[in-house]
C-alpha cells in the first residue's frame, strides 16, 4: 500500500452483536485476546457492551496498549419514536470514547478517528430477507425521510457536540442493505453530515461488488470493514429462511483469503485511490462458538499482510 493503513479488530469476531446474549463473552477476555491476536485498536461493540467507565475502560486499553478507533449505534433506526434513544447511545458513547487515548492520524486519511458507524438493525420483515433484494420490503417515502432525520441527528450531534464523524455502515438484514437503499441514502445525507463505512462482506451478501461499490462510492468512504464469504455456505443459506446472524452462526462468514472475495482486487483499488487510515476485520460467529477464534484472526492477518496490507 502507498499510504500506511492500520488493521484493527472488532467484538463482533467473538460473536459480540446483541448485548442481551446470554453466551457473550466478558469484555476483558475479548481486550486480552485481540491484543493476544496482535491488534493495537479496535471497536467499541455494541451499546452496552464495554462499561461505559472512563476510568474502568481507560485503565484495561492502557494495561494492553489498544485504542477504540470507533464506537457503535447498531439499533432501529427506522423508527422516529426511537430518536431519543439513538441520541441517548451517540452522547454516551461520545462522551467516552472521545476522552480515551487518541488513534493515530494517517497520511490520506480524510477524518480523525474515532468514528461513529450507525447501522440500522431490529426488523424481523427485513431479517429474515437479508441478501434477497428481490424479496426485502423497502420503506416508504414518509418512513424512509423518518430514518434520515434519525440518521442526521446522530451525525450532527456526534460532529457538533464532539467533533466524531459518523460513518453510515449498510447492514445485512437492515433498512440500509442494498444497492438502492445505498444510493438513496448517499443522495438524502450530505457528505458535511456523513460519511460511509463501506463493508466487503455485507456488500458482496447482499448482491454488491465490493470493488466497484467502493470505487462508485469513493468520495464517501471514509472507514471500511473488511470481511470474507464462504461461497458454498452462502449458497445453501440463500435457500433458507434464516436470519442474518443464524446465518453467521453457520459459518457464512470465514477467515479473510479463504472466501470467495477477491482481496488483490480490494488492494489494488485502494492502492490506486490512495486510502489511509483503519481496516477493520471483522468475522461474524455465534459466541458459543469460541474455539478457533485466535486462530482465524491470524489467518486473517497473515493473508492480509501477504496480500500487501
Amino acid at each position: 500500500m502507498s499510504t500506511p493503513i492500520t488493521i484493527t479488530t472488532a467484538p463482533c469476531c467473538w460473536g459480540v452483536d446483541d448485548v442481551d446474549n446470554p453466551h457473550l463473552p466478558r469484555w476483558e477476555k475479548v481486550l486480552d485476546e485481540a491484543k493476544a491476536a496482535g491488534f493495537g485498536g479496535l471497536e467499541l461493540g455494541p451499546y452496552g457492551y464495554l462499561p461505559l467507565d472512563l476510568e474502568l475502560v481507560s485503565e484495561a486499553l492502557n494495561k494492553r496498549g489498544l485504542k477504540i478507533v470507533a464506537g457503535t449505534i447498531f439499533d432501529d433506526l427506522v423508527n422516529s419514536g426511537n430518536r431519543d434513544n439513538l441520541l441517548r447511545q451517540t452522547d454516551e458513547i461520545c462522551a467516552l470514547i472521545t476522552k480515551l487515548p487518541k488513534p493515530e492520524t494517517h497520511p490520506g486519511q480524510r477524518f480523525e478517528a474515532p468514528y461513529l458507524t450507525v447501522m440500522d438493525w431490529g426488523h424481523d420483515e427485513r431479517d429474515y430477507a437479508a441478501g434477497h433484494s428481490d424479496r426485502a420490503p423497502r420503506l416508504d417515502a414518509e418512513t424512509w425521510a423518518g430514518m434520515i432525520g434519525n440518521i442526521r441527528a446522530i451525525s450532527e450531534l456526534a460532529r457538533d457536540k464532539y467533533g466524531m464523524r459518523a460513518t453510515i455502515h449498510p447492514h445485512a438484514g437492515g433498512y440500509i442493505e442494498f444497492a438502492d437503499e445505498l444510493a438513496r441514502l448517499v443522495e438524502d445525507i450530505p457528505a458535511d453530515i456523513a460519511g460511509l463505512c463501506l463493508d466487503t462482506g455485507h456488500m458482496d451478501y447482499s448482491g454488491m461488488d465490493p470493488v466497484p461499490t467502493l470505487r462508485r462510492y469513493w468520495n464517501r468512504v471514509d472507514y471500511i470493514h473488511f470481511k470474507d464469504i464462504d461461497d458454498a455456505v452462502y449458497g445453501q443459506v440463500m435457500r433458507e429462511r434464516i436470519r442474518f446472524f443464524d446465518a453467521c452462526a453457520k459459518g457464512v462468514m470465514c477467515p479473510i483469503g479463504r472466501g470467495r472475495i477477491d482481496y488483490e482486487a480490494v488492494r489494488a483499488l485502494l492502492t490506486e485511490l490512495g486510502y489511509g487510515g483503519y481496516i477493520t476485520i471483522e468475522q461474524e460467529r455465534d459466541p458459543r462458538n469460541t474455539t478457533g477464534i485466535l486462530e482465524d484472526l491470524a489467518a486473517s492477518r497473515s493473508f492480509l499482510a501477504h496480500a500487501g496490507f
